[in-house]
């Protein structure tokens, strides 16, 4: 075997993980805010203004799963308007606005599957969303009448 061979070998099992101690993962979240995303309420989000400011905070509804967070929105909100012309940076706090903090990218989806978990979801989570109200639906996402937003949090060190 050559000496390059067996460093590409040496390099692919490196960054599959084979080899303990040699790919540092870093975890998104903390232990303590991922409790507190599994229990909380709402979330506060601020957007990034065009000056490069983040906006005021917001109070919304979310569901977490899977390492992200979803929640909805409407399409003439400042929120949605500035991830939808990609300005995608969002700091999220969880519980208040002194809640943990954190950033992320957000993206807007239309995956219908997920759309009809976030309404599960937000049935179990807010009596509200249980009798009608403010639940993510699949067909008010199709039709552009509410926007579904996914925010991945960034990498913390």
């Amino acid at each position: 075997m050559s000496t390059f061979s067996a460093l590409l070998i040496l390099l692919m099992l490196c960054l599959a993980g084979l080899i303990p101690g040699m790919v540092r993962t870093v975890a998104a979240l903390d232990s303590d805010t991922i409790a507190q995303l599994r229990t909380a309420k709402e979330i506060y989000v601020s957007t990034t203004r065009k000056s490069g400011e983040w906006s005021s905070a917001a109070p919304v509804w979310f569901w977490y799963a899977d390492e992200v967070i979803y929640l909805t929105a409407s399409p003439s909100s400042y929120k949605a308007k500035r991830i939808t012309s990609g300005r995608n940076a969002v700091r999220i706090a969880v519980g208040g606005k002194d809640g943990p903090t954190f950033t992320g990218k957000a993206e807007i989806f239309t995956d219908a599957a997920i759309v009809e978990r976030m309404g599960e979801a937000y049935n179990n989570k807010y009596w509200l969303a249980w009798l009608g109200f403010a639940r993510p639906r699949v067909s008010r996402v199709e039709s552009g009448k509410t926007v579904a937003i996914k925010v991945t949090p960034d990498a913390q060190e």
